[in-house]
């Protein structure tokens, strides 16, 4: 049986970085450069933690870690009396897809930022991975789109 279940991050962090480095092999960009190697500050994440920043679901089976989808809400730069909601990575293993595990996390991951007072919510993807059927499929729309130039 596959769950989906907001969990604290300190509890569920040597789980991630067991799982962090696959998900960089398979999407990040610009590998050749050693500066866009895998290297989270981990004190920043900490710190947000701390603060209640920090939203992570987990998508387990029996147990196990097969999925998570990590972001923030906080009040936006832009409109600060609007707490908003921003992912930062999220990812279903391989072996795991195809079993609507994504859409069991957004819509925990919905519900929690309902529950905190979230009143916007940012959802991103990348190009070369697509995803905006799913996050269609709770009512999302495409606001904008990064671009993306390295300078050597």
């Amino acid at each position: 049986m596959i769950t989906a279940q907001v969990e604290p991050y300190a509890d569920a962090l040597p789980e991630l970085v067991a799982l962090y480095h696959d998900h960089w092999s398979e999407l990040a960009m610009d590998k050749e450069y050693p500066e866009a190697g895998l290297d989270p500050m981990w004190e920043v994440y900490d710190q947000r933690d701390a603060s209640g920043q920090v939203l992570l679901v987990t998508l387990r089976e029996t147990g196990k870690m097969i999925g998570y989808f990590l972001g923030f809400a906080a009040p936006g730069l832009h409109y600060r009396r609007c707490l908003t909601y921003h992912s930062d990575i999220f990812r279903v293993v391989p072996e795991h897809r195809g079993r609507m595990g994504g859409k069991r996390m957004v819509r925990v991951v919905i519900e929690e930022c309902r529950r905190r007072g979230v009143k916007r919510v940012f959802l991103g993807e990348k190009l070369h991975m697509p995803c905006a059927q799913l996050f269609a499929a709770f009512g999302a729309r495409p606001v904008e789109r990064m671009h993306s130039l390295w300078l050597s």
